[in-house]
Parts: C-alpha cells; sequence; structure tokens
C-alpha cells in the first residue's frame, strides 16, 4: 500500500504576454548561460550546447514554442526559444512542418537537434502539459517550472511524464527546473524525470522534484538496459514515494543532493546498474539506496553521505537496502571533472540554488552559492562583481581610435534601418537602434573566426542617453564576464580572442536604445 503523497505545491508564476522577438543577434542572459554551461555527462559524448549559434525567439503560448521549431531551416538548425507565461492545453496545438513533428498534448521535441528552452521574464509554467524528447540530441531545457502532468484522468498528457525521453535521445541537459505533481499513481500521475529505451549522456542539475509518486526511471523494464551515463546533482527530491531514480542497468552519478521525505525508497539500483552517490543529504527518509521490489541487483560506490533520521528495512527476496551502514560493492570511474560541496552544507545550498526562479544560481564546490550572469527575472547584478570607478566613468564622446572592428562582422552598417535586430543599425545613424523586449536584454557581435577585442563603445539613440544602468560585457563562448558597470560608453578590458561578445542589460530606468555597438582591438 504505497502511502498519499502530500499536496504542498506552491504558487504558481504570474503570466505576462510578450511579443515575439527574433534576430541574429538577440539573446537574453539565460540563454547564454545554457549555452555554455552543462555539466556531469551531458559534457561527454561532444557536449551539449542546445540552440547556441542559432536564432533567438520569444514564445508565450505552447503553439508558438511548435511554431519556432516548424519554422527553421532544419530538423537540426540551432534554435533557442525564451518561454514567458503558462504553457497549456488551452494554447498548444500541433504544427507541420518539415523541420518538427509536433504534437496538441505536449511540447513534442522529437527528431530534432540542437534547441535550448529557456525560461525567461516571469517565469515559464508547462501546466498539465509533459515535455516529451523522442529521438532527439543535443537539448537543453532550464529554468522552467512543470506541473501535474496525468496519464489519466483529463486532461491528459505525455503519459503522465513531467519530462520523458526515449528511442536513441543522446545529449540532453535539464537545469533548474521544478518538476511537480500533486499525488502518484493512484491520483493519475506517473513519473516527473523519465529515460528510456536508448537513452544516453543526460545531466539534471540544480533542479526540484517534489510531491510524486514516482521521482523518475532510466529504463522501462529489467530487459530495458540500453540507457545510461546520466548525472543528478544539486537537486532537491522531496517528499517523493520512490524511484529518486529507479535504475536499470548501465550508470549514474549522484552528488550533491538533497532527498528529503522519500517515503518508501530512494536511489534503487537494480538490473546491473551501477550508481555512484557521493555527498549527498539524505533526511527523514525510509530505504535511500539498494536495490528494491526485484531479486537482479544492481551496485553502488558511496562516500561522504549523510544520513540524517533515515530508517532501513530488513533485507528480502526483493528487498536488498544498502543500510543501515552503507558500504561500497562496486567502483565506478566518472569521466568529467567535478567539485564535490561537503555533504554537511548540501541541504543549504540546494535550497538556495535549485529549482526555476532561483536566478540560475550554482554552487561554487566551497558551500557558496553563485550568482551567474543575471537574467531578466533577475537582474541585479553579483555584489561580487567588479565595481566601476566613479571617478572615472566612460565618456561615450571620446570614442577609442581604430578599426570598428563590428562593421567587418556584418552586424553595424550593413542593413538598412528598420526591424528589431542589431543588423537593421545603421552606422553612424543615431536615429536607428536595437531595443529588447523590456528594461533587459543582451545585443552580440558575432564573427566567422576568432578575433582579438580590448574595448567596446555603446552609444544610446538620440534621446535616450542616460537609459542603460548596470551592464556585463561577456564572452559569448565561454560565459566569462570581461567586464561590468553602468552606463553606455567605452568599456575597456583585458584583450581576449573570441568569436562572438554580447552586452548585456541587467538595468535600466526605461528601454534601452542602442545605437552603436562598436568594437575594437585596442
Amino acid at each position: 500500500m504505497r502511502r498519499p503523497v502530500a499536496l504542498r505545491l506552491h504558487a504558481a508564476l504570474a503570466t505576462m504576454a510578450v511579443a515575439a522577438a527574433t534576430g541574429v543577434v538577440l539573446s537574453m542572459p539565460e540563454a547564454a548561460a545554457a549555452a555554455s554551461g552543462a555539466t556531469g555527462y551531458a559534457t561527454q559524448n561532444g557536449g551539449t550546447t542546445g540552440g547556441a549559434g542559432g536564432q533567438t525567439v520569444r514564445a508565450t503560448t505552447g503553439t508558438q514554442i511548435h511554431q519556432a521549431l516548424c519554422g527553421r531551416a532544419g530538423s537540426s538548425t540551432p534554435i533557442t526559444i525564451e518561454v514567458e507565461g503558462t504553457i497549456n492545453h488551452g494554447n498548444t496545438t500541433k504544427v507541420s512542418g518539415d523541420s518538427c513533428s509536433t504534437a496538441a498534448d505536449r511540447i513534442e521535441l522529437k527528431q530534432i537537434s540542437n534547441v535550448t528552452i529557456v525560461g525567461v521574464g516571469n517565469g515559464a509554467v508547462f501546466d498539465q502539459l509533459g515535455i516529451h524528447i523522442r529521438e532527439s540530441s543535443n537539448i537543453i531545457i532550464q529554468n522552467v517550472t512543470v506541473r501535474n502532468v496525468k496519464k489519466s484522468g483529463s486532461p491528459t498528457s505525455n503519459g503522465g511524464d513531467a519530462i520523458g525521453m526515449e528511442s536513441g535521445v543522446r545529449n540532453v541537459w535539464v537545469d533548474h527546473a521544478t518538476l511537480e505533481a500533486s499525488g502518484g499513481e493512484s491520483e493519475g500521475y506517473d513519473g516527473l524525470f523519465d529515460m528510456k529505451d536508448d537513452t544516453k549522456y543526460v545531466t539534471l542539475s540544480y533542479s526540484t522534484l517534489r510531491n510524486s509518486g514516482r521521482g523518475g526511471l532510466i529504463g522501462s523494464s529489467e530487459s530495458d538496459r540500453s540507457n545510461g551515463y546520466v548525472t543528478f546533482h544539486h537537486n532537491l527530491y522531496e517528499n517523493i514515494d520512490s524511484r529518486a531514480p529507479l535504475l536499470r542497468g548501465g550508470i549514474a552519478h549522484m552528488y550533491n543532493n538533497h532527498y528529503k521525505s522519500l517515503n518508501e525508497s530512494g536511489i534503487n539500483s537494480r538490473a546491473g546498474a551501477k550508481a555512484k552517490v557521493d555527498n549527498n543529504y539524505f533526511e527523514d527518509s525510509k530505504d535511500v539506496l539498494g536495490t528494491f521490489y526485484t531479486d537482479q541487483a544492481g551496485s553502488w560506490q558511496v562516500s561522504g553521505n549523510i544520513y540524517d533520521n533515515v530508517t532501513w528495512s530488513e533485507p528480502g527476496e526483493d528487498n536488498n537496502p544498502a543500510g543501515p551502514d552503507p558500504q561500497s560493492n562496486t567502483t565506478v570511474s566518472i569521466p568529467y571533472p567535478y567539485t564535490l560541496d561537503d555533504a554537511s552544507c548540501v541541504p543549504d545550498v540546494v535550497s538556495s540554488t535549485a529549482g526555476a526562479g532561483k536566478g540560475l544560481r550554482v554552487s561554487d564546490g566551497n558551500c557558496s552559492p553563485q550568482t551567474p550572469t543575471p537574467g531578466p527575472s533577475d537582474p541585479t547584478p553579483s555584489p561580487t562583481d567588479p565595481t566601476p570607478d566613479p571617478t572615472d566613468p566612460p565618456d561615450p564622446t571620446d570614442p577609442p581610435g581604430g578599426t570598428n572592428l563590428s562593421i567587418g562582422a556584418g552586424s553595424d552598417g550593413t542593413s538598412k534601418a528598420d526591424g528589431t535586430s542589431y543588423g537593421n543599425v545603421r552606422d553612424g545613424d543615431m536615429s536607428t537602434y536595437w531595443s529588447p523586449a523590456g528594461s533587459t536584454g543582451s545585443v552580440s557581435v558575432k564573427w566567422g573566426s576568432a578575433t582579438t577585442v580590448s574595448k567596446i563603445n555603446i552609444r544610446e539613440a538620440a534621446g535616450s542617453e542616460g537609459t542603460i544602468g548596470s551592464y556585463r560585457v561577456v564572452n559569448h563562448g565561454t560565459g566569462a564576464v570581461l567586464a561590468s558597470g553602468s552606463g553606455a560608453g567605452v568599456i575597456t578590458f583585458p584583450a581576449v580572442s573570441l568569436e562572438k561578445i554580447t552586452f548585456q542589460i541587467t538595468g535600466a530606468s526605461g528601454t534601452p536604445k542602442v545605437a552603436e555597438f562598436e568594437t575594437y582591438a585596442g
């Protein structure tokens, strides 16, 4: 008899309709972070970059998400889809096209590659609508909430999985997501994060999974052992009956997760699976590690974990708990670099970082949450950012000497002055400009090969001077912050060779209007 899952759902994020915007150089800070930050097994097999290098579009409905996928030149054309608002059955329809295969009752990522879906602004909530990844590769899903997806009752979606992957899926990174249900199978719900039928190289990081009978699985049956190479780190599993996760065959790495109120069982390694379990914090839970509900054993390697008020059942024919004193019975070699937080600080670190709407905060490996590139929902620069010298403010009337490299990049002065893309800004004409959809956003210059840059000049359109507040200058390829401060003008930083440089506006007194984004070698 399964215990009923307590209903502890949190308030939904507000909906805001935002006009769709496309352009060769438009991006938002979360998208930039997603493109350069995959961790764990998602970094293997060529890595996971999602829609990096492609067009960025905005979507406020499920239909618009499908339209963005179907509007690409091909099924592998890179794209970043920024989502804001509530996505549900009422605003999601099937869209047809040569570059997509969509459905009306879910967000369908089928037979495609090179896609990022990222929540921006006031947040993205997929309400009773699951995300299905099938026969696809190089997918990033970041900063979204998926809730109450049902396999029975009404409405139904995605077999009851919040996020489900199957059939030859490769390289998926799900990050800063909130996945939640309102009960177990008897209430119509299935898994929160499921992988089956040859799914490999997946990472789930800084996410919250809660209030569900089933956290997730790797392998749909004892014979489905073709899955694996999955990393789970800095996630919160809370009020979950079982499957945190269930692993059939393959290898999984769990580190720095906080498991709280696992009611029946937790990490269930079976059918020849291997689990490496490092520096996790298990709290107020039962049978948090072992082989359960089968006589086909799995194995585990454990180190540095804390078991706080954990109870263990007696071993039996179909029940092999690892405790009360968990010991390793296998070894697992991990091919990627990672840094472990001490298990003692995991609850605090995960509380500050895991889930959607947390500003994409991550741990530095020393029990200290860090704020990366801020997004529209978190526009305040990190207090650790360099502070501009108020005695030496940028002077927009004193431009650098030398060649404006932006013109050579084809992104300044090459098109007539209409539209929203920065490519439509006419060089030297201060009445033409690019603006983000709101008070924050990003504009970039991209070259076909590595170019050395040490100085940029941001000039605001006539009549809007002084609107730009805080900013960051970012090496788009690595995510490194080259400079930060406030106000437009000349910005200098150590010379760096890069292919794309991004000016991120993280605060403004109104809608910014960028008339010139000049770049210089010195």
